[in-house]
């Protein structure tokens, strides 16, 4: 049976709860889809907030033939089959869910059908999209972002389920939602379907039913690792090994947890405590040779080193930040004093000329970019 998320899915602008800044009376979204105006956008914002359903309704709007991708998935030959597909005439709009999950390679292929106009291009995405997807791409779309509904807007859509939900239920699931209209339909929908009812008691025990919790491929894939991460990042280990149990418990794959400890290593803990890459990927050779059910001790030992150990991001927003020079100067001129001198003519255009092995003060970056800090 179709989710009960998917079923009162709203079809027109007027249905759209929440989001007034972008669909209300006036505003950029709502104008292009009643105008029929078509062009490429990214909708960046957190789950459950309507991604989704903007996209198809504009693609409805424009009569347009609508393929959807997630890019968890989804790779260039999904893309060429697209491009290849008969219809009709019919402009094509590609939907491109976690749009930040698609790497340079497959951005690049992406870009030349956007810039041409022959896919019209929705990307959906839970991170800044200045940081996930190339310039190239980002200058072809416009950025909307989507906020977390208002308790308001998730009360409205509750309501419209026709489900009886109890007053304390209501609040409950405002708190657990957090922003989230798929999050709150999909436990009222659980607690409806196993217990017969929507309450407080109901939510809690639907909340631990291992019928409902940690679809693997799904968006409590994402939550748990999500919550396991950013518990580390704060130095809560209790909180990391409680998500590394859930996990564990699941089924999880050991090399996907270890694969992001061995992440988390370099881009949080850094320069703090160097030898943290050093455990995290003796976590992962351990998952990769020992496997379950022993490996989940390896993933404790790892978690437990890595959620105590002192964080420091300097080297990951080091990297950030001159990967950002990049995409906005491009390949700037290298310093003819340290540029390769193989050849007599190099040598006599000044290549190498002046170069000293040890302690120049003098800045190896390109000229526009002498006075960058990237490392504070």
């Amino acid at each position: 049976m179709e989710p009960l998320a998917s079923r009162i899915r709203p079809q027109t602008v007027d249905e759209v709860v929440g989001q007034e800044h972008l669909v209300g009376a006036g505003k950029p979204l709502r104008v292009a889809i009643e105008k029929k105006h078509k062009f490429s956008f990214i909708l960046w914002g957190p789950p459950g907030t309507g991604k989704t359903t903007i996209a198809r309704i504009y693609a409805r709007a424009l009569d347009a033939a609508l393929f959807e991708l997630s890019a968890v998935s989804a790779g260039k030959d999904d893309i060429r089959k697209i491009i290849a597909a008969d219809t009709s005439g019919k402009e094509k709009v590609l939907f491109l869910d976690e749009i930040h999950r698609f790497n340079k390679s497959q951005q690049d292929f992406l870009l030349p059908y956007v810039e041409s106009g022959e896919l019209t291009l929705i990307g959906a995405t839970t991170e800044n999209p200045s940081f996930e997807v190339i310039a190239p791409l980002l200058s072809r779309c416009r950025v909307f972002v989507l906020e977390p509904l208002s308790e308001e807007a998730l009360r409205a859509i509750v309501k419209s389920t026709k489900l009886k939900v109890k007053k304390d239920a209501f609040d409950w699931l405002m708190g657990y939602a957090n922003g989230d209209a798929r999050k709150a339909l999909g436990m009222m929908e659980g607690a409806q379907s196993l217990y017969g009812e929507v309450s407080v008691d109901t939510l809690n025990q639907a909340l631990e039913s291992p019928h409902l919790r940690y679809d693997k491929k799904g968006e409590e894939h994402y939550d748990t690792i999500s919550a396991f991460i950013k518990s580390m990042r704060a130095s809560q280990a209790d909180a990391a090994m409680y998500y590394l149990a859930r996990m564990v418990e699941a089924g999880e794959d050991p090399i996907f947890i270890a694969r992001r400890m061995v992440v988390f290593a370099s881009e949080d803990i850094g320069l703090a405590q160097p030898t943290a890459l050093v455990v995290a990927n003796a976590v992962f050779r351990a998952c990769e040779t020992i496997g379950y059910p022993e490996c989940a001790i390896n993933l404790a030992h790892g978690v437990a080193y890595l959620a105590q150990a002192k964080k420091d991001r300097s080297s990951y927003d080091a990297l950030r930040a001159a990967q950002a020079d990049v995409q906005t100067f491009g390949n700037l001129p290298v310093p003819k004093k340290i540029r390769n001198a193989p050849t007599k003519l190099m040598k006599d255009l000044g290549y190498h000329e002046g170069y000293e092995m040890y302690g120049d003060s003098e800045s190896y970056l390109p000229d526009k970019l002498k006075k960058k800090k990237y490392l504070k």
